[in-house]
């Protein structure tokens, strides 16, 4: 299996946080598909950095787009070079999937928008996400409850689907679209706003990266809370059976289990990268 992995995130920004976890995010998705798939091969691609597109990209099994501080609505070069991957990737008929900002690098590329999420930020979880109709019977979300959380870091969301071939799948109050199918000319995009790729030690870095505009926003008191609650996520991400921290939490085995947590990467594996990689004679 070959897998093709694009990070968004701007060098910067890629630095930062390798400095705080060790890992880009590209890095982090690589490290929790190797747990599903371990024999794969894996290529990182930065579309905004020097290179232009990977040679054949017809030749991979799988597209992943990470999450990145990359905001979709603003013109500029890291945006239109995404973009521009992201709609080579749906030319080519490679089957793709991306949380957060890949989600937004679809939405944009299949003729949909992105905007500031009015109603504010998820940062930690999205709470009590809620399949569709179509949710329910979609290969993604297979498995998933009827409500449940995830890992979720971002203040942007999906403003309106590409018209034509894109399926609502999950929503809840924060954000309307938490997963969602497109389909744009010879490509399938299955996507989330959310972070299945995420542990949850890397999850608290992530929450003490945002501590100040937390802060500005009303969400914690002050820097210390925002520790407290970061201290809370790392704790259980060490130790996933400690059932004081998942109380303290509110959270059930959607997040503490690590299977569950990364569902939505194993059914994309299953339902929509292991076919195409069947029919080119690599199974």
């Amino acid at each position: 299996m070959r897998l093709l992995i694009a990070e968004s995130e701007p060098p910067e920004a890629r630095d930062a946080r390798r400095a705080a976890t060790g890992k880009s995010s590209g890095e982090t998705y690589v490290a929790a598909l190797r747990t599903l798939v371990p024999d794969a091969s894996f290529d990182l691609h930065q579309p905004a950095e020097p290179g232009g597109l990977p040679a054949a990209l017809a030749d991979y099994d799988g597209v992943f787009l990470s999450g990145s501080p990359l905001h979709v609505y603003h013109d500029d070069h890291a945006v239109r070079a995404n973009v521009e991957f992201m709609r080579a990737v749906f030319a080519a008929g490679v089957p793709s999937f991306g949380s957060c900002a890949g989600l937004h690098l679809a939405v944009a590329a299949a003729g949909g928008s992105v905007r500031r999420n009015p109603d504010g930020h998820e940062v930690g979880l999205a709470r009590r996400i809620v399949p569709t109709a179509e949710g329910a019977r979609h290969p993604l979300l297979a498995g998933r409850p009827a409500a449940f959380d995830a890992p979720a870091v971002h203040g942007d969301e999906v403003e309106t689907l590409p018209p034509g071939g894109a399926l609502l799948l999950a929503g809840n109050a924060v954000s309307p679209v938490q997963a969602a199918e497109i389909r744009h000319g010879a490509g399938v995009f299955w996507g989330v706003q959310y972070h299945p790729e995420l542990p949850l030690e890397e999850l608290a870095q992530a929450i003490r990266r945002q501590a100040g505009e937390l802060v500005e926003r009303g969400l914690a008191r002050d820097e210390g809370s925002v520790e407290d609650q970061a201290a809370l996520f790392e704790g259980l991400g060490r130790e996933p059976d400690r059932l004081d921290l998942a109380w303290r939490l509110g959270v059930d085995r959607e997040i503490t289990e690590q299977a569950r947590r990364q569902r939505e990467l194993a059914n994309v594996l299953a339902s929509l990268v292991r076919p195409t990689q069947s029919r080119r004679g690599r199974a």
